[in-house]
């Protein structure tokens, strides 16, 4: 699989009307084939079984470097998989994605694809805590967007606990930022967390939720169902 042969599936998929809608609604600017996931999914499942690993970081790497949309989103789905050994490059090239984040959706496949990196080597996380330092704000807000596996467990390990702390000491430090998109990646994160551990999220709302924005303090305890936060 060629970028040349990859770029002409897409092509055969494109809507030129539907292009234009995605263009006003993503509002980053780059191009739109119009192209929705349920093909993106079929077309990337299919490549991913065909080509080796060596092989896909190559086409994720080329596809992303197009700019289009679709390309893009191709890219990530590529390289989202539980199972990848070795997977040292996938890391790699997915962490050289982060200075080209400008809009949720592109963002949030590519994270998609960091979650399984993360969940395969924990370790990882101290390398996406430099992230939480960028002057990037796609870059930050990727900290916690790339972590929500660490919300998921029901019953963690004590490691896990203290990662899931960890990063709860991230979400802590975004609180004064007023950006919307830092706002809704701590409810994200806090909501998902308290269909699990209630607890930490009442916690978490009771020291910082004063701070937060009215509109992610409502998202963050969504869940919680008239306990105290």
């Amino acid at each position: 699989m060629t970028l040349d042969e990859a770029l002409s599936a897409l092509q055969a998929q494109a809507d030129p009307e539907r292009a234009q809608q995605m263009a006003a609604y993503h509002k980053a600017a780059r191009p739109y084939l119009g192209v929705g996931n349920p093909v993106l999914n079929d077309l990337t499942k299919a490549w991913r079984q065909e080509l080796d690993v060596p092989t896909r970081v190559a086409l994720a790497d080329a596809l992303w470097q197009t700019n289009i949309h679709e390309g893009r989103l191709s890219a990530a789905k590529l390289l989202t998989q539980a199972r990848i050994r070795p997977d040292d490059a996938v890391w790699a090239l997915l962490q050289s994605w982060l200075s080209d984040f400008d809009a949720w959706a592109v963002a949030d496949h590519a994270c998609i694809a960091m979650q399984k990196r993360l969940s395969a080597d924990p370790e990882r996380l101290d390398e996406v805590e430099q992230w939480t330092r960028s002057d990037h704000m796609w870059a930050r807000r990727a900290a916690l967007v790339a972590t929500l596996p660490w919300t998921k467990q029901n019953h963690p390990k004590p490691d896990d606990l203290r990662r899931r702390d960890r990063i709860l000491g991230w979400a802590a430090l975004y609180v004064p930022e007023r950006d919307w998109f830092i706002q809704k990646s701590i409810a994200w994160w806090l909501r998902e967390l308290s269909k699990h551990d209630p607890d930490r999220v009442i916690a978490f709302l009771a020291e910082h939720g004063n701070a937060m924005k009215p509109f992610a303090r409502r998202e963050a305890g969504k869940y919680l169902k008239g306990q105290s936060a």
